[in-house]
């Protein structure tokens, strides 16, 4: 199970030096920025749950093979009870470091498979002006692997905050269970952000 100790400073550190070492690349027009799951995503992800404000919602994540190919599962019972109603998997990230600042990035594509559900992707950005400020998108995890593309203007604004989601100000991205009462079984194992 992943560790809920984890400070996202460090999160942030390690996905800003893959980026900057990408950025850095001749190939950097054309590659996306990959970040697949592996033996030590553990250490870079976290799980929260809604009971870190009065919520029941409960699960855990694992990290799991399938054929060599590591990813992270997230599964739990989501509840709305006490204004609750999630469970997620989160890390932080920043391209600020990078040569091109997330210049330029056009979405994230992500590698999941799951239960039939809908599920969302959340991104928490710089400019945000409180807590419960992020943009998301929604995916339905069937039960084979899909690689599902999420172009940024596609995603939709959550909170008061109104502005425009731009990739230089991205500080955490989650695959979350929300918002309804249901059973969480969904797995990933690749995020992609792509030009």
């Amino acid at each position: 199970m992943f560790k809920n100790s984890l400070k996202i400073s460090k999160i942030s550190y390690f996905l800003s030096l893959i980026v900057l070492i990408t950025h850095n690349s001749k190939a950097i027009a054309v590659e996306p920025l990959s970040f697949p799951f592996n033996s030590d995503s553990g250490k870079y992800w976290r799980y929260t749950s809604d009971q870190v404000m009065g919520g029941v919602s409960d699960g855990k994540v694992t990290l799991e093979q399938d054929e060599g190919m590591y990813y992270a599962r997230l599964t739990g019972n989501v509840s709305t009870k006490n204004y609750g109603g999630f469970i997620q998997l989160r890390t932080g990230i920043s391209f600020a470091n990078s040569e091109k600042g997330g210049k330029n990035l056009q979405g994230v594509r992500v590698n999941v498979r799951g239960n039939g559900e809908t599920y969302n992707i959340h991104i928490v950005t710089n400019d945000r002006a409180n807590y419960g400020d992020f943009y998301f998108a929604t995916f339905q995890a069937e039960s084979e692997w899909k690689m599902i593309e999420f172009p940024f203007n596609t995603f939709e604004r959550k909170g008061y905050n109104t502005s425009k989601l731009d990739a230089k100000n991205i500080r955490s991205i989650a695959i979350v269970a929300y918002g309804r009462d249901f059973i969480s079984d969904v797995s990933v194992s690749t995020i992609e952000f792509y030009y």
